[in-house]
């Protein structure tokens, strides 16, 4: 199996991306192939001048279409998800997500920012043609503790997040792949 991760946050470190490494050690465990990405992978103009044919936007999108989930975090702003993140997700092909399935985290100042997920950050990634996206986990600062880059959660969010991590696994297992493509006919023999 593998996995693509992105932790969506301008900073680095920050507490989405250590949420991020969290489950991302958590699905290594379990054997599961894992590629790491974050928004400093990627050229800012790249991104600022909507660059469809950067190299490393392209090579992205290659990695993301032979992988069978991603794994996304985001902080919350101003009720919605990180800005430089969707202007990467704007830059991927419009089926990007097929046959994939996402687990979708997120961090922010307050459990009002709950709902960002469901209602800004899923439709963005339905739109991209996810097989499935699962239900994502949200901690506000209040539940987790940052030093460093080392995050500690508390035992809520830390439950959640098993619980979230094992159903991806999970469906990574059931996944629908990719068709294969048709076998082309070969010329007729004379």
């Amino acid at each position: 199996m593998r996995v693509i991760t992105l932790a969506g946050s301008p900073r680095l470190p920050s507490r989405s991306a250590g949420l991020l490494n969290i489950g991302q050690q958590w699905l290594q465990r379990r054997g599961v192939e894992v590629t790491p990405y974050t928004l400093h992978d990627f050229d800012a103009e790249d991104l600022l001048r909507a660059n469809f044919n950067s190299p490393t936007i392209k090579t992205f999108a290659a990695r993301l279409a032979q992988a069978d989930g991603l794994l996304i975090s985001t902080p919350v702003y101003k009720a919605s998800f990180s800005g430089a993140l969707k202007t990467l997700l704007d830059l991927l092909p419009e089926r990007a997500l097929e046959h994939k399935v996402v687990l979708p985290l997120a961090t922010g100042g307050s459990i009002s920012h709950m709902l960002a997920v469901d209602y800004a950050l899923k439709p963005v990634l339905s739109a991209l043609k996810a097989q499935e996206v699962l239900h994502g986990v949200f901690a506000d600062d209040g539940q987790l503790t940052s030093q460093g880059e080392r995050l500690t959660l508390s035992d809520a969010v830390a439950l959640r997040l098993e619980e979230a991590l094992d159903n991806f696994y999970l469906a990574l297992n059931r996944r629908q792949p990719a068709p294969s493509p048709a076998p082309e006919l070969l010329p007729a023999q004379s």
